[in-house]
């Protein structure tokens, strides 16, 4: 029997921490749920293992890691095979064979999917991150045992997306929310705006600044224009909180796993924005 699925790649700003509160803060009904900053997918899993009957929408920007979502969904069994022969290579050398991973550019699906999976496995921290000409650039992870292969985890995946009938697209926020109808949930959960030099923004070959954050508050006042219920999750910063005036703004504890110093992974505010 297949447990409860839970995220399959460690990602900044994952949510698995604060699902009692983003739970509590759904609204009592909607219609469609839209996640167009998917990461980790932690909310996501737990909506769809529930059992919850509607449309899931789910968009990220990165190609890699909607690849790596699109073929745990639909070709499990290669997925696991692909993951089970890194495994063995990496165990005959760990450094020589994560680098030359590393460095590959490989062309299926499936060997794109296994790629990511096994670099964030093994990678420094778990951390995703690439070099302005999109190149991963995270050097090896001091790790003795890395779980690469959790087969019983990514098929519970596999399983509750398929469930689920869940719609995996890359795109930007931009387009996913066109998708959007009265009545329906938007949960937006972007790269984080820097606090006091800390915030991470690389996710792909481009930063997500401010002017990305100025046009994201607008696509939310046009979310709300349209009838649509809104939560967004980002840092306790003065520059997010003015862009949303008149909206329900709650601050909530939070440690960020993705943190070179293990003593500055605790102790933080995080928002959470909602329209209703």
């Amino acid at each position: 029997m297949l447990g409860a699925p839970r995220p399959f790649v460690k990602w900044a700003g994952g949510k698995r921490q604060l699902l009692p509160v983003l739970q509590e803060s759904l609204p009592g009904s909607f219609g469609a749920y839209h996640e167009p900053f998917l990461g980790g997918g932690a909310l996501l899993f737990q909506m769809v293992s529930a059992g919850h009957r509607r449309r899931f929408l789910a968009s990220d920007l990165n190609r890699d890691l909607v690849d790596a979502y699109v073929a745990i969904r639909d070709r499990i069994d290669e997925m696991v095979r692909s993951l089970e022969a890194h495994d063995g290579a990496y165990r005959d050398d760990p450094c020589g064979y994560y680098y030359r991973v590393r460095d590959a550019s490989p062309r299926g699906a499936i060997a794109r999917a296994s790629r990511l999976v096994f670099l964030n496995r093994t990678c420094f921290n778990g951390l995703y991150r690439v070099n302005s000409r999109g190149r991963f650039n995270v050097p090896l992870g001091r790790y003795a045992n890395p779980a690469i292969v959790n087969e019983g985890n990514l098929r519970a995946v596999s399983a509750a997306l398929r469930a689920g009938q869940v719609d995996i697209r890359c795109r930007d926020f931009g387009a996913a929310i066109k998708d959007a109808r009265p009545g329906d949930l938007v949960y937006l959960d972007p790269p984080y705006q820097p606090v006091d030099g800390t915030g991470f923004t690389s996710y792909t070959s481009r930063d997500f600044g401010m002017d990305d954050l100025g046009r994201l508050a607008e696509a939310c006042r046009e979310l709300d224009g349209r009838g649509c219920l809104v939560m967004l999750s980002n840092s306790d910063s003065r520059e997010v909180s003015r862009l949303f005036p008149g909206w329900r703004i709650r601050r909530v504890r939070a440690r960020r796993a993705i943190n070179s110093d293990s003593g500055g992974r605790s102790g933080h505010r995080e928002l959470l924005i909602r329209n209703y």
